[in-house]
């Protein structure tokens, strides 16, 4: 049984990672905190039942310390994360980490823990950036965009840079450089890497992403959307269980996953 915690768990993911936690039977939910509903338990907070809806929500990490965690689930703000990930290893705990908008720390490689750091986890996600590596050897250019609700602190999100960034090492020498005389500054997106990203915020959106190439006389088309943020779900579950047995940095799914849709 892996005994879970949970930093962020009244968030609007963090919410679905405890009831996802709480209803798999080699997990056991152990300790939430909340900075927002300290005090309060995760009964009364979001509705869990069961006896992980007796868990009390903490306001800090150092109050759930002796809660015996094997693994610590983050979904937080980019301003907190890498200090939860810090208390994490400093306390021989695993961390697995959704929060975006901050620098990896390539310290953590050489950790004793496993830290798991996923820019996105749902599956469909991890599949769209793997496609795109096979299809950005093949079509010269390609644009990305991502599309999310109007509370996402970052921008670009960590997906369509992270996106972006396979593209531009999959790439087969270098695409022709199009024409960008802006008639107002912006209006192209961001360059990451040689790849135009533009971001998207507005009510009503979940987390989606678009990669459009382009080749002589024709265009590719791939896009995920997330409608629903249980769509996150399977990943973190997937990412908690192997945790404990991948010390060091793992920075996406890929690994876990096994995904593999090369070509030859």
């Amino acid at each position: 049984m892996i005994r879970v915690g949970v930093v962020g768990a009244t968030g609007r993911v963090g919410r679905e990672v405890c009831r996802a936690v709480a209803a798999d039977p080699d997990l056991a939910l152990v300790a939430a905190v909340s900075r927002s509903a300290a005090g309060a338990s995760l009964a009364d907070a979001i509705g869990l039942e069961g006896e992980a809806g007796d868990v009390v929500l903490a306001a800090r990490l150092e109050e759930i310390r002796d809660a015996g965690m094997h693994v610590l689930v983050d979904f937080t703000a980019p301003a907190y994360a890498p200090d939860h990930v810090a208390w994490a290893i400093d306390n021989d705990v695993h961390v697995v980490v959704g929060t975006t908008g901050f620098v990896v720390d390539d310290a953590w490689r050489e950790a004793s823990v496993g830290v798991i750091v996923a820019p996105n986890f749902a599956i469909g996600a991890v599949l769209l950036m793997r496609f795109a590596e096979q299809a950005a050897r093949h079509l010269p250019a390609a644009e990305v965009i991502e599309l999310h609700h109007d509370r996402k602190l970052d921008a670009p999100s960590g997906t369509a840079l992270l996106t972006a960034g396979r593209i531009a090492a999959a790439r087969r020498g270098t695409p022709e450089v199009t024409a960008d005389d802006e008639g107002r500054a912006g209006a192209r997106g961001a360059d990451v890497e040689g790849v135009r990203v533009h971001a998207v915020r507005l009510p009503g959106l979940v987390a989606h992403e678009e990669v459009i190439f382009g080749g002589q006389g024709q265009t590719l088309t791939i896009r995920h959307d997330s409608t629903d943020r249980t769509s996150f779900v399977p990943g973190v579950v997937l990412a908690i269980k192997a945790a404990p047995t991948r010390p060091g940095l793992t920075v996406g799914l890929d690994a876990i996953l096994d995904v593999d849709v090369s070509t030859g």
